[in-house]
């Protein structure tokens, strides 16, 4: 919303005439917004200057009053698509002679002052650009780093602010004349794009195979197009990092790339020519194809069209993550004959970050590739791509985009929390990890990062952190970490190193509970205050008492927290291990189920006959007497036991594999069942504890139903109901003895588009404010905002 401030004396103006000065804020650096100023400057006949600074742009314009209103409506009405106009705020009556009489102009950026100015992120190919890559009069003809100041890359090779080309990773790289002469050109496409460049001047593009032998330019394109045709695997450097390839419709080739990535289960993203291709291997609606047609370019959960693809691409599941290409050479590639769609995923060995350095793929990915096609302009930071999916539901007005991974696209675009909180840095969790850093009322969440497992990870976290704080020149006063005493992120902010600008000395650290994480998250982003009821499920948290959370019913604001409920407790046998291998988890929560007695446990479910006799004594024995067992009340275990339970899943390859085969089952119909039932009781000994929402009815009840030869998928959609009914049944409970009305769902589990879909709709129709993540993902990528919530309402007194 613009702010207009008018001084009380303007009489030393002309009649009729007036100067402004207009301080523009938002993403507005980067994205050809400086030209479009020039430009509605002179159409509308307005003299003075417009500039770059650390806060954003700022113009200082002379001319008609009504112009000059005109002018500063279209600085945010008519503003250049990738451009994101926060506000406007206009001074007017400046004193008389301030502005410089003559055409409107562009001034040099100014470097000095505070840096507020928003970092564009990284964006797609434009029209314009695409016609000219496929043009054979065009100099650019099949130049595979075309872009202009309406497309190309952006904060993966940002070194500082202003976004000027000296300070990316451009600067390596000398204009031509011809280049130069456009980037000077203010009513040129392609003025001031910083990575602009020709094939005389700009990038090379380069194949290496294993024997070293190396090709150039347009060759090297061929010659990969080549080895995808004939089946073989292309490790490929695209905006943000690498990706393996290969050939999606070749079953053989996807068949090669699971061998070598050590990759058996989880679903490939597949990258397509064109929407008409997208169209033929995906169900689309309206709707996603205009999120799939973004700038953003993001992977998209779409569903399957029927044998479109080897079933191998994403086996046992419902969705396709489906994108369109992202950088020129991905349209080349797929320009080719026969290839029109690619498997594209990430470019590491298992377990480490994407490479994103031509050093480290060409000592790593030769594992799995044959053949890396990469360039000679360097990445600045790895951004990985972003996974998005958008639900509909009868209820809802419109649908409900959810991200799974935020990153390329949309980082680091800062959440407006909607109220000023203190400087910190938050380092996130230790799966799924991204960090932020908060300035006013922004709070800067970062590109997804991975799983802190190794120390090239964790180094990528700490890169990351320092690369954002340095860009906005941000000096956090607090850290913000985990509970957690042994993650990676918590044992940095203990010893003082915060990961921030700087060493972290003379922070204050401030430790943060898990899922009181998350629940501050959701409601930071939907500007939620006072008390609330938090439904917060996943996988892990440490809790309070030291046991392992996951399950749970929070009632706080920012400040505080009270655990009002939680599932029942099940050992996870053999701790870790348990997660990998679900038939332990199944096996638990049956022994749990039928009081201890094996042999009813493995009558009522022929999935855990799949367990010997040996181990089956063995895990028992570990459950009943706590071996190496801890207690969980983790909602995303009781997922993975119910499915290894109902013959879906027993050993996972990948994280909550077999909760995401029991949703798969569903085939994305939200529509409800005939409920299992939960019970809730005050647990033995804890009369003022939370209540415990036990799952041994619904365990013993899956059992007869498996007896009595129910189809999986309609035990599936039973089992969901039930934790739906129950959500609804605590929910409503809590509001009789609270009178709090204003919920919010967050945790990986609400990944679940069936629970999170009916959760919502039914919540609201019970009469609750009810709140899901629109901004961040709601598995622990959204961490980190809560950190930074929690740490300014701990530490800032009134808040």
């Amino acid at each position: 919303m613009s702010t207009v401030t008018s001084p009380p004396d303007t009489a030393t103006s002309p009649p009729g005439t007036e100067e402004w000065r207009l301080r523009v804020t938002g993403v507005v650096q980067g994205v050809g917004y400086r030209p479009f100023v020039y430009k509605l400057a002179r159409e509308l006949g307005l003299s003075g200057w417009v500039r770059n600074d650390p806060e954003g742009v700022l113009v200082e314009a002379s001319g008609p009053d009504a112009a000059l209103a005109a002018f500063a409506a279209g600085l945010k009405d008519r503003a250049p698509e990738l451009a994101r106009v926060d506000g406007v705020v206009v001074t007017r009556g400046l004193p008389a002679g301030s502005v410089p009489a003559g055409p409107f102009t562009i001034v040099h950026s100014e470097h000095s002052g505070a840096r507020t100015a928003l970092l564009p992120a990284d964006t797609h190919v434009c029209g314009d650009c695409q016609g000219e890559l496929r043009d054979p009069n065009d100099r650019r003809h099949r130049y595979p780093f075309i872009n202009c100041t309406n497309c190309g890359p952006r904060y993966s090779i940002i070194q500082d602010l202003p976004y000027d080309r000296p300070a990316t990773t451009m600067a390596s790289f000398t204009m031509c004349a011809a280049c130069k002469a456009e980037y000077e050109d203010p009513l040129d496409r392609r003025y001031h794009a910083q990575p602009n460049a020709c094939p005389d001047c700009g990038p090379r593009l380069l194949l290496t195979d294993r024997e070293g032998r190396t090709t150039e330019g347009d060759t090297a394109l061929r010659g990969a197009a080549q080895v995808l045709a004939d089946g073989g695997i292309v490790a490929v450097k695209s905006v943000g990092g690498f990706h393996l390839a290969v050939d999606a419709t070749q079953p053989e080739a996807v068949a090669l790339l699971r061998r070598r990535k050590r990759r058996d289960s989880k679903p490939f993203a597949v990258m397509v020519r064109d929407l008409a291709t997208a169209q033929r291997l995906a169900v689309l609606s309206e709707d996603e194809i205009d999120v799939l047609r973004s700038p953003a370019r993001p992977i998209l959960l779409a569903r399957k069209q029927p044998d479109a693809l080897p079933e191998s691409v994403a086996p046992r599941n419902p969705n396709l993550g489906i994108m369109l290409p992202s950088a020129p050479h991905h349209h080349l590639l797929l320009d080719e004959p026969g290839l029109e769609a690619l498997v594209m995923t990430s470019g590491n060995i298992s377990g480490y970050p994407i490479a994103y350095r031509n050093e480290e793929a060409l000592e790593q990915l030769f594992e799995i590739a044959d053949t890396i096609l990469y360039h000679d302009r360097d990445i600045e930071i790895r951004v990985d791509d972003s996974v998005v999916r958008l639900s509909v539901h009868d209820e809802l007005d419109a649908p409900l985009l959810q991200f799974v991974r935020r990153a390329r696209g949309y980082a680091p675009y800062p959440v407006d929390v909607g109220r000023e909180v203190a400087p910190a840095v938050a380092l996130g969790a230790e799966l799924k990890t991204t960090v932020a850093l908060s300035h006013g009322s922004k709070v800067f969440l970062s590109q997804h990062i991975g799983d802190l497992k190794n120390d090239e990870t964790f180094a990528s976290h700490r890169r990351t952190a320092r690369h954002l704080a340095r860009l906005y020149a941000l000096e956090p006063r607090l850290t913000a970490h985990d509970l957690h005493p042994q993650f990676r992120s918590t044992r940095a902010a203990l010893d003082g190193d915060g990961a921030g600008n700087g060493d972290g000395a003379g922070r204050a650290v401030v430790e943060v509970q898990h899922h009181h994480a998350h629940m501050a998250s959701c409601m930071a982003e939907n500007h939620v205050t006072g008390t609330t009821l938090g439904v917060i499920f996943d996988g892990f948290g440490y809790g309070e008492d030291g046991t392992v959370w996951g399950g749970e019913f929070l009632l706080g604001d920012y400040a505080a927290y009270r655990r009002v409920g939680r599932l029942r407790r099940l050992p996870l046998i053999g701790g870790d291990q348990a997660v990998r291998e679900p038939v332990r988890t199944g096996y638990a929560l049956a022994l749990d189920a039928f009081d201890g007695d094996r042999e009813k446990a493995v009558a009522a479910f022929p999935a855990l006959a799949a367990l010997d006799e040996q181990q089956r004594h063995v895990y028992a024995t570990m459950a009943a007497r706590g071996i190496n067992s801890p207690a969980t009340s983790s909602m995303g275990r009781l997922f993975d036991g119910a499915a290894a339970l109902a013959g879906i899943c027993s050993l996972a390859e990948y994280e909550a594999q077999g909760p995401i085969e029991l949703e798969g089952l569903l085939a994305r119909d939200s529509t409800p069942e005939a409920a299992y039932r939960f019970d809730a009781r005050t647990p033995e000994g804890e009369p003022d504890g939370p209540v415990e929402v036990d799952p041994r009815p619904v365990i013993r009840t899956m059992a007869a139903d498996l007896a009595a030869g129910l189809p999986a998928d309609r035990i599936s959609r039973r089992f969901h109901t039930a934790v739906v009914e129950m959500v609804r049944d605590r929910c409503r409970a809590f509001r009789e003895e609270t009178g709090v009305r204003q919920v919010v769902l967050s945790g990986g589990v609400f990944l679940n588009e069936f629970l999170l879909l009916n959760c919502l709709t039914g919540l609201t129709a019970d009469g609750f404010d009810t709140y899901v993540h629109r901004q961040v993902p709601t598995n622990d990528g959204g961490i980190a905002l809560g950190q930074v919530m929690v740490a300014d309402a701990r530490t800032s007194p009134g808040k």
